[in-house]
């Protein structure tokens, strides 16, 4: 049967049905680039093709600033204390760097989870902001969680469409893919989550406020601190803080410390010869046994035997944050 290709007016007459083609559509064009498991880089700069085809062991991470779409199959998100679910034709936007665990649900052979990544900074998106003019106004006074889940539209598909043709055509696929990664940009401004997009905006230009808190427990996670000492270089209230730092990562400093402490730890076994205690060390941990309780409390075994299980794992070598 020949391969049914869309055109523009596909896309933007959009019915159920015809939202279900654009995804094989697009799931058509992944497979034509890649029928391998894990994360494939492509050579368009921003954009990753991520396949599993079979369903993985909850892996945590850090949710790093990115926008990634399901084209097939389910996969199920933990932040703080939030599990989400999200399937195909759903999308995941994280707007800072988040601890989080995510596990792929139900993938085969013959059916794989497949995704497409694209990563994204703050100042791409603060240039599309001044650029276009956009004013977007938060909806609540309150500060949002930094990830969100949403559903694609009509535009939101054609703009992936017109990225994997890129692929076809090397010499345009530079200089191209960074006007359709604005347009992308200026469409989820403009769009239902608009204010969230802002907001991330706002939370790294300010000169203090949470947004300085957050950097700095990411640049200074081995270090020891109070929240009372943070929110005061902070020039805030200690409450003011841990509400607002919590609406956006979910959870409060310390707990968002040592996520990051744990995660790095993790990291450093699993891509090198260091052990549980010298990688404990090495992100501030002064008790072993105490970085031997929280790393199995939320990877769910002690280091080393984390580290045999993980190592026996070969589908995508680490946690995949779509």
């Amino acid at each position: 049967m020949p391969e049914q290709r869309l055109d523009n007016h596909d896309f933007y007459g959009m019915s159920a049905s015809n939202h279900r083609r654009a995804l094989d559509q697009l799931i058509a064009m992944t497979n034509r680039i890649t029928m391998s498991d894990g994360r494939t880089p492509t050579i368009v700069p921003f954009l990753s093709i991520i396949r599993n085809s079979h369903e993985t062991l909850r892996r945590s991470g850090v949710l790093s600033p990115s926008f990634c779409l399901i084209l097939q199959g389910t996969k199920k998100l933990y932040l703080g204390q939030d599990i989400f679910h999200y399937s195909a034709g759903d999308y995941l936007a994280s707007l800072i760097d988040m601890p989080a665990s995510a596990q792929v649900i139900g993938a085969t052979e013959e059916s794989p989870y497949i995704s497409l990544s694209i990563d994204l900074t703050t100042q791409e998106i603060a240039s599309v902001v001044m650029e276009a003019e956009i004013i977007t106004e938060p909806e609540e006074k309150d500060l949002s969680a930094g990830a969100f889940i949403g559903k694609s539209d009509a535009e939101l598909l054609n703009i992936f469409f017109r990225l994997l043709k890129l692929i076809e055509k090397p010499k345009e696929a530079r200089f191209l893919s960074e006007l359709i990664k604005r347009e992308m940009i200026f469409n989820l401004l403009s769009g239902e989550f608009g204010h969230l997009f802002f907001q991330k905006v706002l939370i790294d230009q300010r000169a203090d406020g949470v947004g300085k808190a957050i950097q700095w427990i990411k640049e200074n996670y081995a270090n020891s601190f109070t929240v009372e000492e943070l929110a005061k270089s902070c020039n805030m209230s200690t409450s003011g803080l841990h509400h607002k730092f919590k609406a956006i990562t979910t959870m409060g400093p310390l707990q968002y410390q040592k996520q990051l402490r744990l995660q790095e730890a993790k990291r450093l076994m699993l891509n090198g010869p260091m052990g549980a205690t010298m990688a404990a060390l090495t992100v501030g941990y002064e008790s072993p046994s105490q970085f031997n309780r929280e790393y199995r409390r939320l990877f769910g075994l002690p280091p080393l035997q984390d580290m045999k299980a993980m190592r026996k794992i070969s589908c995508t070598g680490g946690f995949e944050d779509s």
